[in-house]
């Protein structure tokens, strides 16, 4: 008996392997383009997953595309959604250190324009994918891309919802939250000295007048980049494993309400 039981075993473990190999989670680099400069985004998938999916795009911190928002963008896929994770500043740029990373941000908070028009090019790539379901797309950011998902929401973009991890909320241009068409989650780290209470409490007033279906979620205790675990900067920005699960429960709760499909 003692010899038979390699042989019973070894279907099973070939088989755990294969499914292994059909459930994986697909992830590659994507070129495309904003006028003539040239862009690379990150694209994620379970490809055992049949059918259209939703979309979510993912906006980046401001030291770009980099592992954080691609680790992101795979948690995404493995909750069943096609993510792709824009690139807002260009192909190779990629900062190293907080001076070239305001320095890149500082151009797009400057020109909210460019900024809404860099990342709308990245939502067309995620709509153009055969695999997402365009009425149910939504987009996520962080510390810099939630404030960019924000200015998507005041381009008057037709998606379902946009989540806002630690962003900015300020706008030059608060009246164009007339132009909202999607639902707005935002998490928000009630001590956050780089998103104060003014700039808050001048985001509520600016939702409320424009008559927007909004949220918004304070932590307490949470400071800047509470989701992230290379945050380390007290007391401005600093990891919160606590609040990091908390917010992204959050986030399920959320996708769950808008790509919910209407009875038939």
């Amino acid at each position: 008996m003692k010899l038979l039981i390699p042989v019973l075993l070894a279907p099973v473990v070939m088989s755990l392997s294969s499914t292994q190999v059909i459930a994986a989670i697909q992830t590659r680099n994507i070129e495309y383009k904003h006028g003539d400069t040239v862009l690379e985004g990150y694209l994620a998938y379970d490809d055992s997953i049949t059918g259209k999916l939703p979309g979510v795009l993912v906006v980046h911190e401001w030291n770009g595309l980099q592992s954080f928002v691609k680790e992101r963008t795979e948690e995404l896929a493995k909750l069943g959604y096609v993510a792709f994770a824009a690139d807002i500043y260009g192909k190779g740029i990629r900062p190293n250190n907080p001076e070239e990373s305001g320095k890149q941000a500082s151009i797009y908070r400057q020109d909210r324009q460019l900024l809404r028009d860099r990342t709308l090019a990245g939502l067309k790539v995620l709509q153009q994918n055969p695999l997402t379901d365009i009425q149910r797309i939504a987009a996520i950011g962080y510390c810099f891309g939630g404030g960019t998902v924000l200015e998507l929401a005041r381009s008057g973009a037709n998606i379902a919802g946009v989540a806002s991890f630690h962003g900015n909320l300020d706008t030059p241009n608060p009246n164009d939250a007339k132009n909202i068409q999607a639902k707005v989650l935002v998490l928000h780290g009630a001590d956050d000295p780089i998103v104060p209470d003014e700039q808050v409490q001048a985001f509520a007033t600016e939702m409320r007048e424009a008559n927007v279906d909004w949220q918004l979620i304070s932590y307490g205790g949470a400071v800047h980049s509470f989701t992230n675990p290379e945050a380390n900067n007290a007391p401005r920005s600093l990891y919160n494993p606590v609040v990091e699960k908390r917010s992204w429960q959050a986030l399920k709760q959320f996708f769950a309400e808008i790509f919910q499909k209407p009875k038939s």
